[in-house]
């Protein structure tokens, strides 16, 4: 693996404006908060900077020059998002974010192909996003809930999958959990769900920015994410769908430019990926988007993987003297089976108070349900605090993150 405090990792650090200015309090800004956002580098700031500047006008109508370049810079967005993930660029179709996306299979899809004698199965790990829609579709349609649970330790447990995926029509499950950082087995999952015959949808929100993800490799039908978690500006997200369901499926909305033609009584609509993409879209944030996207190949997603792995693996090393005075970390705690999150509590302190408290040295977490209530009412945790770590954050904000605990353990007289 990459040695973590070297000198790309300044680089790095060096690209992320935000984090050259100093909190309110005069602290270094240490930014343990990436599952929730990531910072933007430069490149995306300008890229988002220079449409507006030099040539903002809408898309696919204009002919003039700058609505041709930014018609232009806007399918180069899409398609630079799909080299990133191995899919054709038909296949790639901007949404907000991801939650948009897997709501756009569930009305779209789902409506269309559950019934009452169909299973959807997900996991206990999902976040919100992947479990709330499918609760509604299923109130909808009949279709009935199936859960594959988690272990105490956040991982999921596949002894009976065989028998859980009996009459199941679609599998939708996350890739990595938000709340724990588990990295879920999909290689061992996907090839039993294909052969029960389901559809196989997968939230990556909090993969893509992580792992390498190869759609083609993978073989999912649907798989979704956002561009903020991934070094990209909020309002954007994409769907990943193969090109012979999107076909068959019906637009989630209508309007302008996802019509071929409209009538007074009828319409068609369409080719994909347009098909899907009602209104105006959010073209300056697709455009920074793609400008994420090739700053992430410009590190190199092995590099970030080993990044993170180093760096979870020297914040384990540190948070374990603790563990003696009450410091709990949940979820996995191999850096091969996790992503970068710590999602913890310590002692009696709550986990709000904990971020509060950190605020206060520059250190930034979350603290909460983190969307996942079901997984935490199982776990019967009333809330985590949860470090998460990225691109940009090296031994010093772990260090800073330990300086931090060691002040809330004096304030609380631990």
């Amino acid at each position: 693996m990459i040695a973590i405090d070297d000198a790309k990792v300044q680089r790095v650090i060096a690209d992320f404006p935000i984090l050259a200015r100093p909190t309110s309090r005069g602290k270094r800004l240490v930014y343990l908060d990436s599952a929730a956002t990531s910072q933007k580098p430069n490149v995306v700031i300008d890229a988002i900077d220079r449409y507006y500047r030099e040539y903002n006008a809408n898309i696919h109508r204009g002919v003039y020059e700058i609505a041709a370049r930014a018609t232009d810079e806007f399918e180069a967005a899409r398609a630079k998002v799909a080299r990133f993930i191995n899919a054709a660029t038909q296949e790639v179709i901007w949404t907000r974010n991801a939650t948009e996306a897997i709501n756009l299979v569930a009305y779209s899809w789902g409506l269309q192909n559950l019934g009452p004698d169909d299973v959807i199965l997900t996991s206990e790990l999902e976040h919100h996003s992947n479990l709330v829609p499918w609760q509604l579709v299923a109130q909808k349609t009949g279709a009935s809930l199936r859960f594959i649970p988690a272990d105490d330790r956040g991982e999921l447990v596949l002894d009976r999958l065989d028998t859980l995926l009996e009459g199941v029509k679609l599998l939708a499950i996350t890739h990595v959990s938000n709340t724990l950082g588990t990295i879920v087995p999909l290689e061992r999952i996907i090839p039993k769900a294909r052969a029960a015959g389901a559809t196989i949808l997968v939230d990556g929100a909090q993969a893509i920015p992580h792992l390498a993800v190869d759609m083609r490799a993978l073989d999912v039908d649907f798989y979704a994410f956002s561009g903020h978690k991934m070094l990209g500006p909020t309002g954007i997200g994409v769907l990943y769908g193969k090109r012979a369901i999107l076909e068959a499926m019906p637009p989630f909305l209508a309007g302008g430019d996802m019509i071929r033609h409209v009538a007074y009584d009828r319409s068609s609509f369409n080719d994909l990926p347009w098909k899907f993409e009602a209104g105006t879209s959010n073209i300056a944030d697709a455009i920074g988007l793609g400008a994420a996207v090739e700053y992430l190949e410009s590190l190199g997603m092995d590099w970030v993987r080993s990044h993170e792995q180093e760096l979870l693996a020297y914040a384990f090393e540190r948070l374990a003297p603790l563990a003696p005075r009450g410091l709990a970390i949940y979820g996995p705690h191999d850096p091969e089976r996790a992503s970068g999150v710590i999602s913890f509590n310590f002692a009696d302190i709550h986990a709000h108070d904990m971020a509060s408290i950190l605020d206060t040295e520059g250190v930034c977490i979350r603290a909460g349900h983190h969307c996942t209530m079901p997984l935490m009412e199982k776990m019967g945790w009333s809330a985590t605090a949860r470090a998460s770590l990225y691109v940009y954050n090296t031994r010093a904000d772990v260090d800073a993150l330990i300086e931090g605990l060691e002040k809330a353990a004096r304030v609380f007289k631990l």
